[in-house]
């Protein structure tokens, strides 16, 4: 029996449309929706809408069904999480409804998935931090060639490549911090959207909840669904571009072409035709699942963007598309985390000829230090180049912040860890 049932039986094809795909991806917010009950029952029991002998049963039944939704054990036989729950607690859970709808136990539901779900999201990327800088750190004086256009343009080093993206997830942080304060408000009480004449206590949910604040619009909570949810996405989506541009330079630079990375044997794949091939499709893999987070945010902006102030059930469909990104760039986290500590560099890259022209700005600078006017001494290295007779054989004088000689990491570390102290 549906908890709207109202006598009559629906029609199966439009039940089974409706419900979709609700019951497998509810089992995701099983834990939340019981953790939001929980909370709720027990600010019930405190306005006098539940007695304290029914609060006495039901919150040990709850935590019961908690820790099976936890060990992966929880089923939904009815029609969706909420509905699960109430035929689970027997008679008293007809009283467990009072003063909600389930538009604000699916928002609150998200909201606490999201919550745990970034939060593990921070510690990867923390990780993932940590081994960017390690690598930095030990390779800063392992020189390769810098690139603009495809072109060889001036001297890099491997550390500053590393750096670089352990800088951008600064940035992707700075983003997850915000997405993580926008979702961190408690919409439960909103009900259908438009709050309840039952003498609820919502800033007592927000205090058992763990919430530091509530979305305190009953409207707005409801009408916040999808923009919350496309907030989120597009931090996730930032992150996904720091990521899929770390396995786009890794894909280029373990081909021979490059040859500047090597991935041990057993992290590559083969070919069922050519017996040489060695494949990089770890790094294609995470490219390709990085490039199809990026269209998340616009997916979720198509379902909810031209929506009138108010429920519909077109919000449903948010779960399909939102819910399982979690999973998709934290697998894409979790092999790079694996994978990079046994990437090895070619340390002897810039002996090669190919390379010798990285050094004309060098020798530019070299002129300019001499007292020779930038344009005049720019005019004879490329004459020089023209020429076939250009070489460098001075040394790097890269002293600036952010350069060569200059990394800056410590100025780094310490900005993405005053961004982790600012979440949670």
């Amino acid at each position: 029996m549906k908890i709207w049932d109202k006598g009559f039986d629906n029609d199966p094809q439009i039940d089974a449309f409706t419900v979709g795909k609700d019951r497998e991806l509810d089992l995701l917010l099983a834990p939340y929706d019981i953790e939001g009950t929980m909370a709720h029952i027990t600010m019930l029991s405190e306005v006098g809408l539940l007695k304290a002998d029914e609060l006495e049963q039901l919150l040990p039944a709850l935590e019961k069904l908690r820790q099976e939704a936890l060990e992966g054990k929880f089923t939904i036989s009815g029609e969706d999480v909420h509905s699960e729950v109430e035929a689970r607690l027997g008679p008293l859970g007809k009283k467990v409804h009072t003063g909600r709808s389930r538009n604000d136990q699916v928002a609150l539901d998200i909201k606490l998935f999201t919550r745990a779900r970034i939060a593990r999201t921070v510690k990867k990327v923390e990780s993932l931090f940590g081994l960017f800088l390690q690598k930095a750190d030990e390779l800063k004086d392992v020189l390769m060639p810098g690139y603009t256009h495809l072109q060889v343009a001036m001297p890099s080093s491997f550390g500053l490549w590393f750096s670089a993206f352990a800088e951008c997830l600064c940035d992707d942080l700075t983003l997850l911090k915000a997405a993580w304060d926008i979702n961190n408000r408690n919409p439960l009480g909103s009900a259908a959207g438009y709050g309840s004449s039952a003498p609820l206590n919502r800033a007592r949910t927000t205090e058992l909840l763990g919430f530091p604040t509530l979305a305190y619009n009953s409207i707005y909570a409801q009408s916040a669904r999808g923009r919350c949810e496309r907030t989120v996405a597009f931090a996730y989506a930032a992150l996904a571009e720091t990521l899929g541009k770390f396995a786009t330079d890794g894909c280029l630079f373990v081909s021979q072409n490059f040859g500047f990375l090597h991935l041990p044997d057993a992290y590559t794949t083969g070919s069922s035709i050519m017996p040489q091939k060695k494949n990089p499709d770890v790094f294609e893999l995470v490219r390709g699942h990085c490039n199809r987070l990026q269209g998340i945010p616009n997916d979720i902006r198509l379902i909810t963007g031209n929506l009138p102030t108010g429920y519909f059930r077109d919000m449903q469909l948010l779960k399909e598309i939102y819910l399982p990104l979690f999973d998709e760039l934290d697998s894409c986290l979790d092999i790079l985390l694996h994978a990079i500590p046994a990437i090895t560099v070619e340390k002897e890259l810039m002996s090669k000829p190919l390379y010798e022209q990285t050094f004309c700005v060098e020798e530019v600078n070299r002129l300019v230090a001499q007292g020779v006017p930038f344009r005049d001494a720019y005019r004879q290295v490329g004459q020089a180049v023209q020429n076939g007779t250009f070489h460098f054989s001075g040394e790097l004088r890269h002293t600036h912040e952010g350069s060569l000689g200059n990394l800056c990491l410590d100025k780094i570390q310490a900005r993405f860890k005053k961004l982790i102290a600012d979440i949670g």
